[in-house]
């Protein structure tokens, strides 16, 4: 079996991190969302939200970690590995906030490329707000259009995950590959 490198996006609050969870504890080799860890860091060195205050810098942040996430899970000796958000998310939610980016953020869309790329839809009755998830639902919504258009920009083909239990979202998504 070839590897394959499975990314899984959506807007936020979507499930995704539930799915990664639950794949994990099936054995599977996965890759947790870098953008939690990047912001509770800057929050302890007293910025609140560093996506808001200092979007490029963050940005940059996590490009360079989820490169390292793509080339650490190439090296994987898993045939599957599942990421939580892919590298085109970073220049989605660039695009979602109106600002400029490098051209290295674009290079390395072309450059790394997931084998799969499924797609879990906004659905308000799971959204939830927190420390570190700062948009409402409405802002979910339209996060989700910049991701779609991103993605397809770059050429992927997206599978949407159904609305459904995490069994069977899961089923679903292991059915696909």
């Amino acid at each position: 079996m070839q590897k394959q490198i499975i990314v899984l996006i959506g807007g936020p609050g979507t499930g995704k991190s539930t799915l990664i969870n639950e794949l994990v504890a099936r054995g599977y080799c996965c890759y947790p969302e870098i953008s939690r860890q990047v912001t509770l860091e800057a929050q302890q060195r007293g910025i609140d939200q560093l996506f808001l205050e200092q979007p490029l810098l963050f940005s940059e942040m996590l490009l360079e970690g989820r490169i390292k996430q793509f080339q650490d899970a190439g090296q994987e000796p898993d045939d599957v590995v599942f990421i939580d958000r892919g590298i085109p998310d970073v220049v989605a939610y660039m695009d979602y906030i109106g600002d400029d980016y490098p051209e290295h953020f674009t290079k390395a869309c072309e450059e790394f490329k997931y084998t799969k790329t499924f797609i879990l839809p906004p659905w308000e009755e799971i959204y939830e707000c927190d420390t570190e998830r700062y948009e409402n639902f409405e802002q979910a919504l339209t996060i989700q259009k910049h991701l779609v258009e991103t993605y397809k920009k770059y050429g992927y083909d997206l599978i949407e995950v159904p609305k459904d239990t995490v069994e069977n979202r899961i089923l679903y998504i292991l059915d696909k590959i």
